[in-house]
Formats: structure tokens, C-alpha cells, sequence
């Protein structure tokens, strides 16, 4: 994969609490200067990356209930709106893991349904957040059928925020869940060109990273005339 192809797959993203305004712009200016195919930021930074991005093929992608997962729907649905006025068009939800432990996997679709309705009659895609980390095999597997039957755009595996992040195992269980059609988003951890390319041959067909830049660099260039310089 080379490093244009690889570009368009990755959410260059900045969710810590103490991002600045600053931050937020120079993520933006990076984006677009390196192709890359969105920006993932806090809710509170949708309108400043929308207006940064204005004119640009770069994507305002925003989390909902996040970290935890543990708000109300209710609350998911407004936040996802106000994102969506704000100018976010890809939305990457926390499904709540406390109902999924417990085996209500109904209150899941539900609850992640609400946010893809939402989103859909506004033109948005939603991935969803299956925390894998905190997630036996079963109900990784379980988290997935909800989302899917729910009618997300995407399963994710991380925020980043818990205990680990990506693992390919965890990729491929996850594609083989979901079959060929559904988006899959790789997400914590990844902080090379080698560890982006184990993901999307596991099933990935999108990877969210901070170290984007990095990772960018490391893979091969396109050759016009042939093919990429490091696979002639």
C-alpha cells in the first residue's frame, strides 16, 4: 500500500482533554497537507476544524458519549445533532459496554440505532466504539451483530482510552463478525507504517491514529511508472 493510498485511509486524530484551539488548527493544516482522509477531534472543536477544513477533501469526524459510553441515548442523539450543525459527517459513538456486559444486547442496538437515524436523516456515517479491550471474544462478537443490526456505518475497536487498543486478532474476529461490506475502523496503538498495514490486512478499511504523520512517511511512494519504491 503506498503512502497516498494509505493517507486516505487514516482519521488523524486529537481527543485529549487539554487539546488547544492551537492544536486543533495545526491537526487540520496537517490533514490537508498530507491527504489524509479526516480529522477526529472532541465535539467542542467541530465548528473550528469545519471551518479549516472549508473547501478541503479532509472529513470532520467527532466522538459521541465518550469515553465511556455510559450516557443516557438521549444524550448520544443531541450531541450527534449539535456535531451535525456544527458541521461533523462522520461520528464515531461509544456503545455502552455496561449493557453489552450484562448480556442486554437489545438495549445496545437501541441505543446505538437512535445515533445511526439520526445521523443517516442528516447524511452522516456512524462508526461505533466496541472498547474491545474491556470485551471477552463473545462479546466482541455480540457488540458487532448490535452495531451492524442497529445499521452503523463502521465497527471500531478503541478509543484509546482504555486498557489497550487495536489488536489485529481483534481486527480479523471482528471482520469475519461483520462480513465484507461493513467498515471497519482500527484505533489505538498504532504508530507505524508496518503496524497500519497488519490492520487493514486483517480487515481494516480505515485507521484512526495520532501518529499519523509518522506512519504516512514510512510508507512507500507511489511510482507513477511503476511500482512503489520500496516494492520495485
Amino acid at each position: 500500500m503506498n503512502r497516498d493510498e494509505l493517507a486516505r485511509l487514516i482519521d488523524h486524530t486529537q481527543l485529549k482533554p487539554e487539546a488547544t484551539p492551537e492544536q486543533i488548527s495545526r491537526l487540520c493544516d496537517e490533514a490537508i497537507e498530507y491527504g489524509l482522509g479526516a480529522v477526529c477531534i472532541n465535539p467542542v472543536y467541530v465548528p473550528l476544524a469545519a471551518q479549516r477544513l472549508k473547501g478541503s477533501a479532509v472529513e470532520v469526524c467527532t466522538v459521541i458519549g465518550f469515553p465511556l459510553g455510559a450516557t443516557s441515548t438521549v444524550a448520544k442523539v443531541c450531541e450527534a445533532q449539535q456535531a451535525m450543525d456544527d458541521g461533523a459527517r462522520e461520528l464515531d459513538m461509544v456503545l455502552h459496554v455496561g449493557s453489552l456486559k450484562a448480556g442486554d444486547t437489545e438495549a445496545v442496538r437501541k441505543d446505538i440505532a437512535a445515533v445511526a437515524t439520526a445521523c443517516h436523516d442528516r447524511g452522516a456515517l456512524l462508526k461505533v466504539i466496541i472498547e474491545a479491550a474491556l470485551l471477552t471474544d463473545g462479546e466482541k462478537v455480540a457488540a458487532c451483530r448490535a452495531a451492524q443490526a442497529a445499521g452503523a456505518d463502521f465497527v471500531k475497536t478503541s478509543t484509546g482510552f482504555a486498557s489497550g487498543g487495536a489488536k489485529v486478532e481483534d481486527v480479523r474476529l471482528m471482520r469475519q463478525t461483520i462480513g465484507p461490506q461493513m467498515g471497519l475502523k482500527a484505533a489505538g496503538g498504532i504508530h507505524s507504517y508496518a503496524d497500519a498495514l497488519a490492520m487493514v490486512e486483517a480487515g481494516a478499511t480505515r485507521i484512526g491514529a495520532s501518529r499519523s504523520i509518522q506512519i504516512v512517511m514510512q510508507a512507500p511512494v507511489a511510482d507513477r511508472h511503476g511500482p512503489a519504491e520500496d516494492e520495485a
